[in-house]
């Protein structure tokens, strides 16, 4: 399969993922009397990558995620030479996913404003006011143990047809652990495109949820490598 048509799934994918999860926080968490919570936008994250894993991870891999695309090259799993294409095409779809859901949610007659528009944030944009630090390590082994999972659920001898199911179910997992700190990224395109629309105070802090993402999955990755490095003869 050529790269524009991957890149092509990792856009729809990557769109999906922001506009399913994050639409589920601004719009259906915080219905009146009937709002999800966190149970509900947990699931909606892992259902939106369960079900695209499915649609279009045949095309792709099915990242959706920079951090999973630089996971998985660490790992010696996807080739250097389409990270960057990947990664701009992940970017985009997310950033087009939250201008679509900023139209529909503007659209509310009772008046709205974007408010933290479901960005990610530390100190005072943490929801649970959590530190810099707290912040970081959350994400960075969230983001860890999300590409343990899939590497393992995708390596050979792991079962055939079934790695949606896992990670989707990590991705619902991390979210159930991590709303409160930082209304969970683990996944640097996902918080950029919301972030554009909250305001400069959400977009000056992307740089920790590109940071720590990234270097949770290259370890990830680089771990991955090593466990599934054959043994040197004795």
């Amino acid at each position: 399969m050529d790269l524009t048509r991957r890149a092509s799934a990792e856009f729809l994918g990557t769109f999906w993922l922001t506009f399913g999860g994050c639409g589920a926080g601004l719009l259906s968490a915080p219905f009146p009397s009937l709002g999800i919570g966190f149970l509900g936008v947990s699931f909606a994250f892992g259902l939106a990558v369960l079900t695209m894993a499915y649609a279009v991870g045949h095309v792709s891999g099915g990242h959706f995620n920079p951090a999973v695309t630089c996971g998985l090259w660490a790992a010696d799993r996807f080739r250097g030479s389409g990270v960057v294409a990947y990664v701009i095409a992940q970017v985009v779809g997310a950033i087009i996913a939250a201008a679509a859901l900023y139209w529909i949610a503007s659209g509310k007659m009772a008046g709205w404003t974007p408010g933290a528009f479901m960005s990610n944030g530390y100190g005072e944009l943490s929801p649970g006011k959590y530190d810099l630090t707290s912040c970081f390590l959350a994400e960075v082994l969230a983001t860890f143990f999300f590409l343990v999972v899939i590497i393992g659920c995708t390596s050979k001898g792991a079962a055939i047809g079934f790695a949606g199911i896992p990670i989707g179910f990590a991705l619902t997992l991390i979210h159930l652990v991590s709303i409160p700190i930082t209304n969970t990224s683990v996944n640097p395109a996902r918080s950029t495109g919301p972030a554009l629309f909250a305001g400069i105070a959400y977009v000056e802090q992307l740089w920790l949820f590109w940071l720590a993402p990234i270097l949770g999955a290259i370890a990830a990755g680089l771990l991955a490598r090593w466990l599934q490095q054959p043994p040197e003869a004795v």
